[in-house]
């Protein structure tokens, strides 16, 4: 077998090089303690669990994009997590179940999913995130958005956008009266594509009424200001008014709290919220073309309020300026070990010569290094283009 054939990985999977590796790192580990820093406490999760655990309650909206095995020790089904989110929630009602609430967690790992999409076509990624649970406050929306974004402008993420959403909201308008599946599946495609002309069309099924209600709905996404504005003018069902009232309220707070950040609404989205029960968000930026974060309210399986976000860490790396190389210095293969130790103390990345070299200064380019130890100093090189690796 070639050496390419022996590295070649399965679509949407990935190896990570340097320095890449190294970035990601310190970015995970920048994100946590801006976490740490509003009080989230950290968790880790297993990477596989049982079947029946891993997709319990509202993950099973995720069991399409499951990886499955057999467990040769239990003779049962393992899940790959294709999501961290329920595995906090899962942690904090079983295992912290007996601290108080509201309960702030984090999280930072990878995961696997059976397919990626146009967008994103990694199936395996990391993800960062932190829940409240415990909480129905409009309040805990507000802390986990703008912790997130708070977190990502500190990074260098520039142009940030939240877009809120309300996947319940067209459920409590169906309420009443509801369609039967397949008007209901020809309704939330129309809904997600914004065909405000294909819902209008539905009246027959849906009534005048509420189908004028969706189609303005679905034309109401945009600018959060228009959006609330075309929400408020909906003569709205009790249980849909209630989930508008929700909205509202945590548009109200963020607008307050950070009035410089972008806010647009989108009341009729659903795809990616499948299991969230309340308030939804997403996060753009103006150097990413797909989001870098979602989140929103949903809930345990204690039946407990939960809220949280999850930033995808591949999408936040792309949306970073490229990072400047890590300063490499050259030791001499007669350098002192006290003072290479003194070195790296004052945060140096060393590079031992191994065997004696004629020419330190062509052993330090051809490793990458920065810089060459002369007569027990850091002298910087001439800056050689590096080119650039694979993954």
């Amino acid at each position: 077998m070639s050496t390419l054939a022996a590295a070649l990985l399965p679509a949407g999977l990935a190896d990570v090089l340097p320095p890449a590796a190294a970035f990601e790192a310190r970015t995970v580990e920048r994100l946590m303690r801006h976490f740490a820093g509003f009080g989230y406490e950290r968790v880790k999760p297993p990477m596989i669990e049982f079947e029946e655990t891993m997709l319990a309650g509202s993950a099973e909206a995720l069991a399409a994009e499951t990886f499955r095995l057999m467990d040769p020790l239990a003779q049962r089904l393992l899940a790959l997590r294709p999501d961290m989110t329920m595995q906090v929630a899962r942690i904090a009602s079983s295992r912290l179940a007996h601290r108080p609430r509201p309960l702030r967690l984090s999280y930072a790992g990878q995961v696997v999913r059976v397919r990626g999409s146009q967008l994103h076509p990694e199936r395996q990624f990391g993800q960062a995130g932190a829940e409240i649970v415990g909480s129905g406050a409009a309040a805990a929306d507000v802390e986990v958005i703008v912790m997130a974004t708070s977190a990502l402008a500190d990074l260098g993420v520039c142009g940030l956008t939240v877009d809120l959403g309300l996947p319940t909201l067209v459920p409590a308008m169906l309420a009443a009266a509801p369609v039967d599946a397949a008007a209901a599946r020809r309704l939330r495609i129309a809904l997600d594509r914004k065909d405000a002309s294909a819902i209008a069309a539905m009246a027959p099924v849906l009534g005048d009424d509420r189908a004028d209600m969706l189609a303005r709905l679905a034309a109401s996404s945009g600018p959060a200001e228009g959006a609330l504005a075309v929400l408020d003018g909906l003569d709205l069902p009790a249980a849909a008014a209630a989930e508008r009232a929700r909205l509202e309220s945590v548009h109200e707070r963020l607008h307050r709290e950070v009035p410089a950040l972008t806010l647009t609404i989108d009341a009729a989205e659903s795809r990616g919220f499948e299991y969230h029960t309340g308030v939804t968000y997403a996060l753009f930026a103006e150097s990413a073309a797909e989001e870098i974060g979602r989140g929103g309210r949903y809930q345990t399986q204690a039946g407990e309020a939960a809220t949280g976000i999850t930033l995808f860490v591949d999408a936040v790396l792309r949306a970073l300026p490229r990072p400047r190389p890590e300063p490499r210095l050259l030791l001499p293969a007669d350098t002192p070990p006290g003072l290479a130790q003194e070195l790296r103390r004052h945060g140096w990345n060393t590079i031992d010569v191994l065997d004696p070299e004629p020419d330190p200064s062509a052993e330090a380019v051809r490793l990458d290094c920065t810089h060459l130890l002369v007569d027990g100093r850091p002298r910087p090189l001439p800056a050689v283009p590096r080119p650039a690796e694979k993954g």
